[in-house]
Parts: C-alpha cells; sequence; structure tokens
C-alpha cells in the first residue's frame, strides 16, 4: 500500500496501478493509462495523465451528463484516494 500522506509522484507507475487495482479499478487492455471502476451508486473512467489523474463520473450530474475532476500527484495518496472514491 501507497503510504497516506505522501505524494502520489513519489511513487513508482507500478505501485499506483497496483493501488487503483486494490481500489476495484479495471485496467483497459488497448489504452493502459486508462482505468474503469464501477461502484454500486456510480461508476467512472479513470485516466492517468502526465501530472495529474483525470476521473470522469459517467452520467452523475444534472440530465445525466458526465462529471470530469482532476487531482494533480502532487496531492497525498489518502486525498486523492478521498476524493475519487467517495464518488461525484
Amino acid at each position: 500500500m501507497l503510504p497516506s500522506n505522501t505524494p502520489l509522484y513519489n511513487h513508482p507507475l507500478p505501485q499506483i496501478e497496483q493501488w487503483l487495482k486494490n481500489q476495484g479499478c479495471e485496467q483497459d487492455e488497448t489504452q493502459l493509462h486508462c482505468w474503469h471502476i464501477q461502484r454500486s451508486s456510480w461508476e467512472a473512467e479513470l485516466w492517468l495523465d502526465t501530472e495529474q489523474i483525470t476521473v470522469r463520473y459517467l452520467q452523475a450530474g444534472e440530465s445525466n451528463q458526465d462529471i470530469q475532476r482532476s487531482f494533480k500527484y502532487s496531492l497525498s495518496r489518502e486525498d486523492i484516494q478521498e476524493a475519487v472514491f467517495a464518488g461525484p
């Protein structure tokens, strides 16, 4: 498990990928930087971009519009985890 108070950019990619798997995310087989997660009340796509994690909650907004948010890798693993996996 990644230390909770360490910025995400301090961890190698394999550790970040394992952390996402531990959260229930599934990696896209063709676009390896893309991930998908489904919870009982929401689902989302995540992208590991160059400088941030981008999450798009599918059909979560008004009129079933997607909600997209981005989180810099300078945030701690705990902050990103709480923000992303709490849902839209």
